[in-house]
């Protein structure tokens, strides 16, 4: 179990020392030394506002921004969120500085976009330096897997039979593709325009690839970019979030009522354009960086340490053997269908806090009161809700003419190792619609009532 947490978690201080595939023909080591030396912003990687606070030792600022700030009151309970941070209170780095409290550009970005939550300051002060360890939810899938198995008789039998038939009729449907994607990591390229539409249609049966399709162009973007925003972003230390918010909602229709990424899947001739209307520059070699990344991506999130992706085929496997041999991606299948399911809103917290609890027993005996998303240190960063070592104290903000936040009222709240409720709009099947409350960056008091949607997903919040 310890093993899977360690597996899911970069550490930014360390060489790659991940166990992956045999047969890639990049390693990760590879990859980490082409984005930091190689990507105009690659030095951002290790060297960044926010791992330098977590190294510091020093009191962390951070943003929250609520819709519930009556709710908490009334319960003085603040509750955390599920998905790309497992179990964490969803904020933004706040930077201290004469003027006041400066947000990170992705704090900002959330302040904008949500005129009507309320931001909170959140002080908290560790016991030592903070490892810099971040957790990559791509890599969750052992762990989705492993938790599904260890209570998948609170299902009924057909429940079960329903959740099989799903993931297997997925990859039968995709196999073509996953292969392609396995020889990709092997080293035997296909045309990059070819990949491209292959993935596209690939995500309707297997939408963790819409995940990993759009973590991959962020990815680009924010360490490609080379914009005067992107530049001013990064003589702060930061990333610049703002890209990948504006590719997601150029790319899908609606995203903004629902931020759904298995609905995130370009084809070739429309990447190359949204890529080039966002920066002309990085449009020539958008498709082909997609190709190398993602496959090599697919083949170490998707398949068991101990295989070979140049012998491993997805073309006539049956589900018993794939669960041994790609537990990450039927593991990420299985979290995805399973929460479609009529019963999943009564079964919700049995799945979601078995991980929770996880996750914490990790982050405490790692030194980690707050984790941050792995994928890159991109400036999402949680609040661990029992880590015994820490003080936190929490105040409503108010942000000045110039953007700096002020603390104003202190709040008597603590933080809980309660989950916010959850809830999946029902699926439109026709478009194969899967929804993953990944960041929800709204705090839920004790006597909040159910949401009846929530529009941010795994992967990105809205």
């Amino acid at each position: 179990m310890r093993d899977e947490w360690e597996h899911a978690h970069t550490d930014y201080t360390l060489p790659a020392q991940r166990q992956i595939p045999a047969s890639l023909a990049e390693s990760e080591s590879d990859w980490r030394q082409y984005l930091e030396t190689s990507a105009p912003n690659g030095w951002l990687i290790r060297h960044n506002a926010m791992t330098e606070a977590l190294v510091s030792g020093k009191p962390m600022y951070l943003l929250h921004t609520t819709k519930d700030i009556d709710a908490i009151r009334i319960s003085r309970q603040l509750h955390v969120s599920t998905g790309c941070l497992v179990g964490a209170l969803y904020c933004s780095p706040l930077v201290s500085q004469r003027e006041g409290l400066r947000p990170h550009n992705l704090g900002t970005y959330l302040m904008r976009t949500k005129p009507s939550t309320t931001p909170m300051v959140f002080e908290v002060i560790p016991d030592a330096p903070i490892r810099l360890k971040g957790v990559d939810y791509l890599h969750l899938g052992a762990v989705h897997l492993r938790t599904y198995e260890r209570f998948q008789s609170f299902l009924t039998l057909a429940e079960n039979d329903q959740l099989d038939h799903a993931v297997l009729t997925g990859l039968r449907s995709a196999a073509v593709f996953l292969d392609a994607a396995l020889r990709n990591a092997a080293g035997h390229a296909t045309p990059a325009p070819e990949f491209i539409d292959q993935l596209s249609d690939a995500v309707a049966h297997v939408p963790f690839l819409g995940y990993l399709y759009f973590e991959v162009l962020s990815e680009y973007l924010m360490l490609h970019s080379v914009t005067p925003e992107t530049k001013t972003y990064a003589q702060a230390g930061e990333l610049n979030n703002w890209l990948y918010k504006r590719l997601a909602f150029a790319a899908v229709d609606g995203m903004d009522q629902l931020f759904d990424l298995a609905r995130f899947n370009p084809r070739y001739h429309r990447l190359v354009q949204l890529i080039e209307g966002m920066e002309p520059a990085l449009g020539s070699g958008v498709a082909e960086y997609v190709r190398r990344r993602l496959s090599h991506l697919f083949a170490r999130t998707a398949l068991h340490p101990s295989q070979d992706a140049a012998s491993v085929t997805f073309l006539g496997a049956d589900l018993s053997t794939l669960r041994n041999v790609a537990p990450g991606l039927i593991g990420q299948m299985i979290f995805r269908e399973i929460r479609y399911m009529p019963r999943y809103q009564q079964l919700y917290h049995c799945f979601e806090k078995a991980k929770a609890l996880e996750a914490w027993d990790y982050w405490n005996s790692e030194g980690i009161p707050t984790p941050f998303n792995g994928i890159l240190p991109k400036g999402e960063i949680g609040i661990n809700p029992v880590y015994p070592r820490s003080a936190v104290r929490v105040w409503t903000a108010e942000q000045d003419s110039s953007g700096y936040l002020h603390p104003a009222e202190e709040v008597s709240a603590v933080l809980t190792p309660h989950l916010a409720s959850w809830w999946a709009p029902a699926r439109q099947r026709e478009r194969q619609i899967t929804t993953d409350d990944s960041r929800v960056d709204v705090a839920l008091g004790a006597r909040s009532p159910i949401p009846t949607q929530r529009a941010s997903i795994d992967g990105i919040s809205a």
